[in-house]
Formats: C-alpha cells, sequence, structure tokens
C-alpha cells in the first residue's frame, strides 16, 4: 500500500474518475468522488442534493443570493458554505491516510501535507468527444461544444477557489495525456510514479 494521497485533477472526457478509480484499486486505499459530497453534507449539515447541483460548478449570482444552512457564519455566501465543507471533507478524508481524490480543488486543500502527489488527466479533444459519446451517453450534437463546456466551468471553479490556474503544469507532480496511453496504462503510470515518490520519502 503507498503511503501516498493522490488528487486527480482531469479534462471531461478523458477518463479521470476511471483511473482514479482503478488506481485506487490497485493500491488497496479508499477512493472518492461524489463520495466526497455526501461526506461534507453530513459534515456540514446542508442536503446533500445542493452540493450535487453544483458540483464544481461556478459561482453565480443566485448562489450569491442565497444563504441557507447552519455552515459558517450567516453572512457568508452559500457557494462560499459549500466549498468550505468540501475543503473541510477533503482534508477530513486525507487525515485517514493514502486515498484517491477527484477534482474539486483537493490539490490546494491538501497542499500543506508533504504525502501528496496531484495528478492531471489530459486528452486532446477528439478523444474526449469519442469517450463522452461511449462512456457517457451524450448524444452526437454538439459534443466537442458540451465537453468544452464543462471544462471551462471546472477550470473557473478551481481558478476562483485556488488562486491558481487549472492545467498548469506547475500546479502537478506529473501530467499524463490518457489519450496517448490508454485508461489501464495512465493508471500503471501514475502507480509506478506513486511507488517511486513513496521510496524516495523515506
Amino acid at each position: 500500500m503507498t503511503k501516498s494521497i493522490i488528487t486527480i485533477g482531469r479534462q471531461y472526457g478523458s477518463g479521470g474518475r476511471e483511473i482514479g478509480e482503478k488506481l485506487a484499486k490497485e493500491l488497496g486505499i479508499p477512493f472518492y468522488d461524489k463520495e466526497l459530497l455526501t461526506i461534507a453534507a453530513k459534515k456540514s449539515g446542508i442536503a446533500e442534493e445542493f452540493f450535487e447541483s453544483n458540483d464544481e460548478k461556478p459561482t453565480s449570482s443566485l448562489l450569491y443570493s442565497i444563504v441557507t444552512g447552519n455552515y459558517g457564519g450567516d453572512s457568508l455566501p452559500f457557494n462560499h458554505k459549500l466549498f468550505l465543507a468540501q475543503f473541510d471533507a477533503i482534508r477530513s478524508i486525507a487525515k485517514k491516510g493514502p486515498c484517491v481524490i477527484i477534482g474539486r480543488c483537493a490539490d490546494y486543500a491538501l497542499e500543506d501535507y508533504d504525502n501528496v502527489v496531484n495528478v492531471f488527466i489530459h486528452a486532446d479533444l477528439d478523444v474526449r468527444v469519442k469517450r463522452a459519446i461511449k462512456e457517457y451517453n451524450i448524444e452526437n450534437v454538439k459534443v466537442a461544444e458540451q465537453v468544452s463546456k464543462i471544462d471551462k466551468k471546472r477550470a473557473h471553479y478551481y481558478n476562483f477557489y485556488s488562486g491558481r490556474k487549472w492545467g498548469s503544469l506547475e500546479n502537478y507532480d506529473l501530467t499524463v495525456d490518457s489519450g496517448i496511453l490508454g485508461i489501464d496504462n495512465t493508471v500503471e503510470l501514475i502507480k509506478k510514479f506513486v511507488e517511486l515518490k513513496d521510496s524516495l520519502r523515506k
């Protein structure tokens, strides 16, 4: 088992979730994607559907105008409450030990941890479009536009809360083109990289 916590940022359609899930299984450690939302909801007392409907989405004037739940100060915008709840959930999960966490600014939330490996998965647009049609059952109408739109939302969310630029090389220990390597080879590459990092920490 690894000693590392692996965070995975990913372009939509690059297979980041599948890669993270397989990697966690290979390493014998917990995997968190949507599961993180459930944990954040339980810890904060905010209904889980709010986390689901606003998952990795940029701020909006509507959310800014809504203040509800009992998480944080009453003057805190609701979208900030959701982010802070996920932030706390990520740190709570990390305290339990090695795991794989998908998206949601996990690399930023854990920037003060010395056993974190930050990975970014990307692929050419045509590869991601094909995967979106095949794996996610997205209709073959303006798929490229939809894929790009989701990436823009993820980038806006990440940039807004972290103060960093989503996908920039300096934010990650490893970036991988899953379109070239494929899912299984990407998993194997990350696994070997994590094992090397573990050995260097000794």
